[in-house]
């Protein structure tokens, strides 16, 4: 789409009635918006002036669009006096933390919110409303004539706190630059927690000082493909890890755009790289040679929750992870752990015992309190909520209380409802159709992925959020999140392709009001996606696009 074509196309949506004010292409859609007659015009050298906050945090905000409006335009913002100013941040304490207040007019545009984190929503909105996605990519726009805003009113906070994204590089590992990117889109989207899913049966991804033989062993193997039915692994040396530092300029980066990381290391199933690594006290069976996994699917090479040593393990991991990512939530995974080494092992069979079950599940739940009684022991600051797929559920999970929160992905709706009857929080993240690595199409040209191509944007964009939901359960609904798996994904390009535009469909659920959403409406915003997605640089489904 040339550049001049879409700004034409701003300019004459201005004059659409309230009726048609979804037209405007914002994703996602704004609580309220009322269009107007005429325009903004940006200056050369635009003055701005910002309300005082402690820190000065909403200055900061204001520069880093500023830099961004500059690289791409050509013109400066200026600081001045608030009188004088054509563009305003202003503070109002009585709005919500993530919500703010647009108000663009023909000589001044005003944005009011109460906290940064509302003024940098407020910001990544007139971005979209700018004449070229340049700004908001990132990048410099040679084409654009005229720096405008249309006349708007936009009053906007999102539907639910947690918003969010996972990135599977267990199975294969991309690197810095690629994650970099997808938190970059995410802010754009005002997607709000990166769940980063690190260990896997197939490689562990950040380094633990304490345990070196995690990435020295863990995070590599003999195939770069998984091997699952007439696949076979190809014996080419593959991996990969992060440093601390590599995490910690990641974590950064995620800050500066209001992004929370949630690390998941997810034990004690899933867990054979960190087994290889040390097998003398993580396995059940430390006899047999143990590697890390060259295949999909699940692997019953657990982590022994008998052992000491594997207790303390894990202990000693949350320790350093805690250190790296200063968030409130920590993933512990939990899912989809086979028992069979532990029915097989006799020192879990006389823990079993002395628990007081019958059941090799609580030996998980025994496991988890354990970690769980660890944390409280820490002061406030390094205190962390455990987050856990829904297999929990399975188990008795009494001994960890009501302060645990269960992502829900198998029968997501029926899980989601029976932790919260059971008075736990819950995130909606169902594998259909929020498994956004499935195939997105029937077309031939679709990559090598699961599924057959019937997690299309459409049907991704029409699941609905806590449907049929009494009113008594829903605070306990904290939000959505879309998942990446990566199995049959051994590149960035192909991550991309699958994710983009199906991640603006759910983080739109996540933001907008159930009331205002409608397929057909957010399929004609999308498609100035096009020209953002090509200025990022990032690969996307193109078949959406007209």
């Amino acid at each position: 789409m040339k550049i001049k074509k879409l700004f034409l196309g701003l300019v004459a949506a201005v004059a659409l009635p309230v009726a048609a004010q979804s037209e405007l292409p914002l994703i996602p859609l704004p609580a309220h918006v009322e269009t107007g007659d005429g325009v903004f015009h940006f200056q050369k050298k635009t003055v701005t002036a910002v309300d005082a906050y402690p820190g000065d945090s909403l200055q900061w905000v204001l520069d880093q669009f500023g830099e961004k409006f500059t690289q791409a335009s050509g013109y400066k913002l200026v600081k001045g006096k608030a009188k004088k100013a054509a563009l305003r941040l202003q503070l109002d304490p009585s709005l919500p933390a993530e919500g703010y207040k647009l108000d663009v007019k023909e000589k001044q545009v005003v944005v009011t919110a109460s906290r940064p984190v509302g003024f940098f929503y407020a910001l990544q909105t007139l971005q979209q409303l700018l004449p070229s996605r340049a700004v908001l990519a990132g990048t410099v726009e040679n084409e654009a004539t005229e720096w405008t805003l249309p006349v708007v009113s936009i009053a906007d906070e999102p539907r639910f706190g947690w918003r969010g994204f996972m990135l599977d590089e267990g199975r294969h590992f991309y690197g810095k630059e690629e994650i970099m990117k997808i938190l970059d889109v995410m802010a754009a989207y005002k997607l709000n927690r990166f769940h980063w899913h690190l260990t896997e049966d197939q490689g562990w991804r950040i380094e633990i000082k304490k345990y070196p033989k995690l990435t020295e062993v863990g995070a590599w193997r003999n195939s770069k493909v998984l091997g699952w039915g007439d696949v076979k692994p190809d014996g080419q040396r593959y991996g990969g890890f992060y440093t601390q530092d590599d995490a910690r300029e990641i974590v950064k980066y995620a800050r500066d755009r209001f992004i929370e990381i949630v690390p998941e290391v997810d034990i004690p199933g899933h867990s054979q790289a960190a087994v290889a690594a040390y097998p003398e006290f993580l396995s059940c069976d430390p006899q047999n040679p143990h590697e890390v996994w060259l295949w999909q699917g699940v692997s019953a090479d657990v982590i022994n929750v008998s052992h000491p040593q594997a207790v303390q393990f894990a202990k000693d991991v949350i320790d350093e992870l805690t250190d790296i990512f200063p968030f409130g939530y920590l993933h512990l995974g939990g899912d989809e752990c086979p028992t069979s080494k532990w029915e097989q092992n006799a020192d879990c069979q006389q823990l079993l015992k002395q628990i007081g079950s019958q059941n090799y599940r609580d030996l998980q739940i025994n496991f988890y309190r354990q970690l769980q009684d660890h944390i409280a022991r820490k002061p406030a600051a390094q205190q962390r909520r455990l987050i856990f797929w829904n297999e929990v559920l399975h188990g008795n999970t009494a001994p960890l209380g009501k302060d645990i929160t269960i992502m829900a992905w198998v029968g997501a709706d029926g899980a989601a409802r029976d932790a919260a009857q059971r008075g736990l929080t819950t995130i909606l993240s169902p594998q259909i159709p929020y498994y956004i690595n499935r195939r997105q199409s029937t077309l031939e040209t679709e990559p090598r992925s699961q599924g057959h191509g019937t997690e299309t944007v459409e049907v991704v964009y029409n699941y609905v959020p806590m449907k049929d939901i009494p009113a008594d359960l829903q605070p306990r609904y904290m939000g959505v999140q879309a998942n990446f798996w990566t199995e049959w994904v051994e590149d960035a390009q192909t991550v991309q392709y699958l994710t983009f535009p199906r991640l603006a469909a759910v983080a739109e659920a996540g933001w907008t009001p159930q009331s205002l959403r409608k397929y057909p409406n957010f399929l004609q915003r999308l498609q100035a996606e096009s020209d953002y997605y090509e200025k990022k640089g990032v690969d996307y489904g193109k078949h959406v696009f007209k």
